[in-house]
């Protein structure tokens, strides 16, 4: 159904709404699925309407569609049995058992059993499980709550629970101004035409000379409705129209600029600039979370495919929920059932920062990078890994001469300088400083400890509150407010001032840059409690609302931006967060919890898209974002100051909290615990080699990067940002003719001859099939998919048990090759021609909820819970060959095709929004990097390609460097990987491994076998991208270090192959487990998979290196070029 046919029907269930056709209104919405009325679905829920309940819901869901939708069915009909229970009418109670409870037996054995057995009991509530279960109201007022929960996560329901904001009667305005149309297109017009039916159109009788009427002053149809004209609409609260005069919504002021200067706006009348409003593109932004500002600009293509079919993927959700305390298996929850537990509250750091820290800030790349701001003027760089301080700066003027004469002046009556604001800018390549005294100074950063004056603006007169980095025209910049009112926008690289915006009639007290679509804007507070926003441009502020509290406000999108929120304190004490409405201009929801009197200005901060915290009460305070209730309160193990300052790194895992006595505690979730646990040992692992390696830097490169922690790291690209979604890293570029030198410390090659010496497991075959072209583990660490040549997927999972408490993949376990109870398979469609010359390939959604998947025919999308085909596209020719989920958006995929083009297709709108060419050959790899904002494409041609994301331009190319002596086979697969720290990639082609870094597409290191070895089939990073498995095709297996590709174990195929078959079998993929670094799986051309862990009393691969070692073990490298001739 098209846009406005969609839209059609809104208004058709307005009118009826308006005309009291009741259970109309409810079918309709029920038959087009495209308003979800959660005020009638609660009203049927409180009056235990099954029947009606279930029927309203199939117009949205089914009860296999996901896991969302199984738990909201199950929900109502576990209710629905314990309520037949309660009033003792057992044979009702059996047939819901049979009729709609069974169905779930086949997810949950025992707890359907569990569920069976409350027939035995003379009250259920003698089950421990159930004892809280109060009377039938209050149970389903409990019910309804997690209700909600699921159906506001659920991605079917996504866009279904808001009701469009329209005006009363749109659909009788519509007409009005249709029959105007008409009458004034009469050739003989009447005065006071009658209009008796709108099955035609109007036409006046005879002519009389007379004029048509205004439209304007002239209704056809009666008088039209006055804004909040008509009563409340009862369950279509969403109807109603906001009474007048109405506030500018923040989305309206945000289409294409005209010409026109603009005034201020306060208080009603909305802004038209020309176009259209895009409040619609306000719902699904496209702002990266680590990149809130960067300018994205549409991915127009010289192909743009269309298709009928519009198909939607959900996004990653995580929701607690509860099903008598246990959770259907499969389904990747049980991690989330307690919310708290993904909030970092373990206190695991604390520095003495010598004075009053006033703002913090993560590195976004390096999330173990902590810049800190002092009451004094002193800026510090802490890492805290290591809880090393790595830089201590204090306040001095650069020069003092170029400074406005009020500065110097002030400065010889005060020399006290507080810093404001710290901050670094997008890719951590600089930071900001913001002093209360006039000025900002711009630091680069260089990695370590090498830290450099950039840039020092003479700003602001008075104090500078707020400092932001912002993309405009993908040109970086800097933007300030200031005591004197104003907010500038400066050139980050140049320091020149760009624009000056003037409007506010107090100090501006903090600015939030962000960016819709292409529109970029900033928002901006000031301590009379206005808030206005701006373009780029000298048009001047486009609206001016008032902020809770009326005093110091700070605002901040969620990592996601789509939702925006702010926090302030007025003058009497008074704090609040709320979240703000942008379609509408109004607040959506105010938080509660906050002590009635702050002693001090609380500060907030967001992360995960999912919580909300703000420093209050001598503790820190959570909310969830859905929810207004506070979740929680910690207070750090004591000693923190009233209002305390706080701040998240980007993955969450970290939070920063300023303490008493000049202290920081650095909390942590468990994530975050074992984070710190592994720059430890990363750490440790680094003293104990003769030299770290020093990275060279281009200070401010065209990708502004930055350089790694080269000085603690003995890793050709450090591995200090241990989080996979990072920044730029940088121009790595190490110093290898010097580490190979270097001989006092080397690797001692571990061989594996024998079953004996490694945990390895071959995974069960109840499904015969021939080789495994493709295989991977599932995010969740807990099972492995398969997919064969002959198109079929198969899934081993490990279950929880004595031997196995976690539940996650192991060697010392054996899995079970899982099917749903229809016994269904998950196949591939296939294409006429010969299965042989297939490319089979997969991509694997972030919840491991969905896969999608090609062997050469159709593109499927499977549900991983139910294995059903739940749609396919793009029918070959061409066949894709390679896919990869984006790594913000599930709903973009890039499709690597065999005509060696890359589609970039959204699976929502069903459209390829770009094709890229660049290639010769079929595609055999892609890999993006959200911080680099980059695709790498690899071809069968041996050619890599780097792609914009914004534009999906080529930004570089480059063919690999076979050997000497190496020809490759024409149909060679060249992989590529990124390194955890998404700045750099591996490579892996049949004649070498390599490490490139992006942004220049250089070769920093590589590795060839010798002549005589045979061919790599594929390779992988482990998962904290320390060690790198590769697998030959004479079954042997190598396990290198990443840092410097230097071998330290071998496999041979006698430890896992009988005699007689291994000679016959070849590994043709490997996979690495998700968090268990010395854990991977191969795949086999028997169609066997093997699992593959070190001795638990050896713990890793290989042996560390050693004092003396001979150097007979040592890879020999030279100009970034290593062989295995030392090993061979």
């Amino acid at each position: 159904m098209s846009s406005l046919s969609r839209e059609l029907v809104f208004l058709i269930l307005q009118f009826l709404e308006e005309e009291k056709f009741k259970e109309t209104v409810h079918k309709l919405e029920q038959e087009s699925g495209f308003f979800f009325n959660m005020k009638y679905f609660e009203d049927e829920v409180h009056n235990g309407n099954w029947d009606e309940v279930e029927r309203y819901l199939s117009g949205f869901t089914k009860v296999d569609d996901n896991r969302y939708s199984m738990k909201i069915f199950f929900e109502i009909r576990k209710q629905k049995y314990l309520e037949a229970l309660d009033k003792h009418d057992r044979s009702k109670a059996v047939e819901i058992l049979v009729k709609d409870l069974k169905v779930f037996s086949t997810f949950n054995e025992d707890l359907f059993k569990e569920i069976t057995q409350l027939l035995t009991l003379e009250n259920f509530r003698e089950n421990e499980q159930l004892s809280k279960y109060g009377d039938t109201k209050s149970a389903r007022a409990i019910m309804l709550i997690e209700l909600k929960k699921l159906i506001e996560a659920n991605p079917l329901f996504r866009d279904k629970l808001q009701f469009p904001n329209l005006k009363n009667s749109r659909l009788r305005t519509l007409i009005n101004q249709s029959l105007n149309w008409q009458h004034q297109l009469c050739k003989n017009p009447r005065p006071n035409p009658d209009i008796k039916t709108l099955f035609v159109d109007h036409s006046c009788g005879q002519p009389n000379g007379a004029r048509a009427p205004s439209p304007a002053n002239n209704p056809l149809l009666g008088s039209l409705p006055k804004a909040g004209g008509f009563p409340p609409l009862g369950a279509h609260g969403p109807f109603q129209p906001t009474t007048a005069p109405v506030p500018t919504p923040l989305a309206g002021w945000m289409s294409n600029p005209t010409t026109v200067a603009h005034p201020a706006v306060s208080g009603g009348g909305a802004i038209g600039l020309g176009a259209p409003s895009i409040s619609a593109a306000l719902k699904h932004p496209r702002t990266p979370p680590t990149n809130p500002s960067v300018d994205y600009p549409s991915g127009d293509s010289d192909h743009v495919s269309k298709r009928p079919r519009p198909m939607g993927m959900p996004d990653e959700v995580n929701l607690p929920v509860n099903v008598l305390s246990a959770a259907l298996p499969g389904h990747g929850h049980s991690q989330s059932f307690n919310p708290p537990d993904d909030l970092p509250k373990t206190v695991t750091r604390t520095l003495n920062q010598g004075s009053s820290p006033m703002s913090m800030d993560f590195h976004p790349v390096q999330q173990s990078l902590l810049l800190v701001g002092t009451i004094v003027g002193d800026i510090s760089l802490w890492e805290v890994g290591s809880r090393e301080r790595l830089v201590s700066k204090n306040f001095k003027v650069w020069d003092l001469s170029a400074c406005s004469m009020p500065l110097q002046t002030s400065l010889v009556k005060d020399p006290s300088v507080s810093v404001n604001r710290v901050i670094w800018s997008p890719d951590g390549a600089l930071f900001g400083v913001a002093y209360s005294r006039h000025i900002v100074q711009i630091y680069s950063y260089h990695g370590g400890d090498d830290v450099r004056q950039h840039l020092e603006i003479d700003a602001h007169l008075g104090g500078v509150n707020d400092l932001a980095f912002s993309h405009p025209n993908k040109q970086l910049c800097v933007i300030t407010c200031g005591d004197d009112k104003t907010i500038k926008v400066w050139d980050a690289a140049t320091g020149t001032k760009q624009f000056t915006f003037e409007g506010h009639e107090a100090p501006v007290y903090s600015v939030c840059p962000h960016y819709k679509e292409n529109i970029q804007f900033i928002f901006s507070t000031a301590l009379d409690g206005k808030i206005k926003a701006w373009l780029y441009d000298n048009l001047g502020s486009r609206v001016d609302y008032d902020a809770p509290g009326r005093w110091c406000t700070t605002m901040a999108y969620s990592a996601d931006g789509t939702r925006l929120f702010s926090c302030g304190t007025s003058k009497d004490g008074e704090s609040s967060i709320v979240e703000w409405n942008e379609s509408e201009g109004a607040v959506k929801r105010t938080y509660q919890g906050f002590r009635k009197r702050s002693m001090g200005v609380v500060q907030f901060d967001t992360t995960k898209n999912r919580f909300l915290a703000a420093g209050d009460d001598f503790s820190i305070k959570f909310w969830e974002m859905d929810n207004v209730q506070l979740l929680t309160t910690i207070d750090a193990d004591g000693g923190l100051p009233a209002s305390p300052r706080i701040r998240f790194n980007k993955d969450g895992t970290l939070l920063a909290v300023s303490a008493n006595e000049n202290g920081i505690k650095i909390l942590a979730n468990a994530d975050g615990i074992r984070f710190l646990r592994t720059l430890e040992n990363s750490a440790y692992e680094a003293s104990r080699t003769s030299e770290a390696i020093k990275p060279t830097l281009n200070p401010i490169s065209a990708a502004a990067s930055s350089a790694a922690l080269a000085e603690r790291g003995s890793s050709v690209v450090a591995i200090a940002g241990m989080n996979g979604d990072a920044r730029n890293m940088g121009d790595v570029k190490p110093r290898i003719a010097e580490e190979s030198n270097d001989k006092s410390k080397i690797w001692k090659l571990t061989e594996i001859n024998e079953p004996s010496q490694c945990r390895s497991l071959k995974l069960p075959e109840n499904l015969r099939v021939t080789k495994i072209s493709r295989l991977i583990y599932t995010n969740s660490g807990n099972a492995i998919l398969a997919l064969s040549s002959d198109a079929i997927h198969l899934l081993w999972k490990w279950q929880r048990s004595d031997r196995n408490s976690s539940g996650k993949a192991t060697a010392s376990v054996s899995p079970h090759l899982w099917q749903p109870s229809s016994g269904i398979l998950m196949t591939n469609d296939i294409s006429d021609s010969n299965p042989e010359d297939a490319v089979p390939c997969f991509a694997l959604s972030k919840n491991d909820s969905y896969v999608m998947s090609a062997s050469g025919g159709k593109i499927s999308l499977f549900n991983m819970m139910t294995f059903k085909t739940m749609t396919t596209f793009m029918p070959p020719p061409p066949a894709a060959t390679f896919l990869a989920f984006h790594p913000q958006d599930n709903n973009v995929i890039a499709i690597g095709m065999d005509d060696s083009t890359i589609q970039i297709y959204n699976v929502r709108v069903d459209e390829v929004k770009s094709k890229l060419k660049g290639h010769t050959k079929r595609i055999t790899g892609l890999a993006f990097s959200h911080p680099l904002n980059v695709l790498v494409s690899s071809g069968a041609d041996a050619q890599l390609c780097v792609w914009n994301t914004d534009g999906w331009e080529k930004q570089r190319s480059k063919f690999l460097q076979i050997p000497a002596g190496r020809t490759p086979t024409a149909q060679a697969e060249t992989r590529v990987q990124f390194h955890q720290d998404q700045m750099h990639f591996l490579v892996v082609h049949e004649t070498q491994l390599a490490m490139y870094e992006t942004t220049k597409l250089e070769c920093l290191k590589q590795w060839f076998p010798r002549d005589s070895t045979a061919p790599i089939s594929a390779a992988t990073f482990s998962c904290d991208s320390q060690l790198i498995y590769a697998s030959f095709l004479d079954a042997t297996v190598y396990v290198f270090s990443a840092s410097n590709l230097r071998l330290c174990c071998r496999i041979n195929p006698s430890s896992y192959l009988s005699a007689g078959v291994s000679s016959k079998v070849q590994p043709l993929v490997v996979a690495a487990h998700p968090q268990e670094p010395n854990q991977f799986a191969l795949g086999l051309s028997d169609g066997g998979v093997h699992v593959f862990e070190p001795l638990e009393s050896e713990g890793k691969w290989g042996v560390p290196p050693i004092e003396n070692g001979s150097a007979s073990n040592v890879i020999a490298t030279s100009a970034g070029v290593s062989s295995d001739q030392a090993q061979r």
